[in-house]
């Protein structure tokens, strides 16, 4: 992160240190799950990768391979946000966020659409990775709930 950038890449209209920065040094925290999804969305264009693990669910961390998400990252030429929806309030703790994240390739730009989704643990937002061993329907949520994960995260998967 050491180039000078002044815009947010999430394209939220606001300065990167006044927008996704802070969560970045881990100043403040997302306060919507629109937020962690912009500024995930941003680390991943300045390759900040321990970020994005920190705000994987802690119990998928393991399961991520931070090579290839580094190599990912610093690849993809990237073009864009959209945010296409975000609901915040699917459960007492969950919420999805449709997005498109845009990037340039020779065939010009192109889009890659998502509906991810979001739990609050200990007054934090998740995201829950779905590429990544989830547990079966009967096994306990990734979140840490104690719930059978078909009653909690599962169910809006």
């Amino acid at each position: 992160m050491s180039e000078k950038i002044t815009a947010c890449p999430c394209q939220s209209g606001q300065d990167y240190t006044e927008c996704c920065q802070p969560f970045h040094l881990y100043k403040s925290f997302p306060e919507t799950a629109e937020q962690l999804m912009r500024s995930r969305y941003c680390a991943y264009t300045l390759v900040n990768i321990p970020y994005i693990v920190e705000t994987t669910v802690p119990n998928q961390q393991k399961y991520l391979d931070q090579i290839a998400m580094k190599e990912w990252g610093e690849t993809t030429h990237w073009a864009g946000l959209e945010i296409v929806k975000h609901l915040p309030n699917i459960s007492k703790n969950h919420s999805k966020v449709e997005f498109n994240a845009f990037f340039k390739t020779e065939e010009g730009i192109q889009a890659h659409n998502e509906i991810s989704l979001f739990v609050k643990i200990n007054q934090r937002w998740f995201f829950i990775d779905p590429t990544v061993p989830l547990p079966n329907q009967k096994q306990n949520c990734v979140c840490g709930s104690g719930k059978k994960f078909k009653h909690c995260c599962g169910f809006y998967l």
